[in-house]
């Protein structure tokens, strides 16, 4: 079923090609969780003469696609890196049309991504967003919440360094009314309180555009994480550079700090 998805929605390569590249996946060796840093939307726009917002608009696709495709190959985990504690810097405008696309993306895609029995999540300061937006995601998560297949992550108004202190806070506060031990503190437990607590740590980080940088993402999870990099911008990221990457993480040896035995 998910070859047959993934080659009508290929772009390149013959059918055989194509066959043989996700023929050779192997299922029992995929990544237990995938980042993904949705970057150079911005960028594709600008080279084709297009205002930045409709570089946005594009990436939404290839993020429904992406989605499909992890649903289809049996992936457990992606978490998307879609709007960081640094973009409110951005001019006020593409950030009002950021906001509005994630709220027609949700409309536009909420009755499938539940019929696929994805679950979907937001990690990150969604406290910050609209009350419209808030509310929005809420009911979003509590539609999908027991939903068994695919966890989809998408950080919004998130940051790595920003998620750290809000675990540390919350464990301060469980220390002042008496629920943990300040001597109990260990990395186990600032694990339990980050925004993923629940979930596995990423196996895989996939950055397109060019850029070879964490960004402020999931810098306590990611710290044993293989990295994929491609020049390819998100809006021209297909299932098949998806599989590209879980090929490359296949042939990789992973050894957390140790020695090959």
């Amino acid at each position: 079923m998910w070859k047959k998805w993934l080659l009508l929605n290929q772009t390149h390569g013959n059918e055989t090609e194509i066959q043989d590249l996700y023929g050779a996946i192997q299922k029992n060796n995929l990544p237990q969780h995938v980042g993904i840093i949705m970057d150079g939307n911005g960028r594709w726009a600008q080279k084709r003469g297009l205002p930045r917002v409709m570089g946005h608009r594009a990436g939404v696709g290839s993020l429904r696609k992406i989605v499909q495709a992890a649903y289809e190959i049996g992936l457990n985990v992606i978490t998307v890196y879609a709007f960081s504690t640094e973009n409110w810097k951005r001019p006020s405008d593409e950030v009002d049309f950021l906001m509005e696309l994630f709220s027609s993306y949700l409309e536009k895609n909420i009755d499938e991504l539940e019929h696929n029995g994805v679950q979907l999540r937001f990690i990150g300061d969604i406290q910050g967003l609209s009350p419209a937006l808030k509310n929005q995601f809420v009911s979003a998560q509590q539609r999908t919440a027991n939903n068994q297949g695919l966890i989809l992550n998408a950080a919004v108004n998130y940051g790595g360094r920003a998620e750290i202190v809000h675990a540390v806070r919350l464990i301060l506060n469980k220390i002042a009314a008496g629920q943990l031990q300040a001597a109990a503190l260990d990395e186990s437990m600032i694990q339990q309180h980050l925004y993923t607590g629940d979930l596995p740590n990423p196996d895989l980080i996939i950055r397109p555009s060019g850029d070879k940088r964490l960004s402020n993402f999931l810098l306590w999870q990611s710290a044993y994480a293989e990295f994929w990099f491609t020049d390819i911008c998100w809006p021209d990221f297909k299932p098949e550079h998806l599989v590209e990457a879980l090929l490359d993480y296949q042939r990789r040896e992973r050894r957390f700090g140790g020695l090959k035995t």
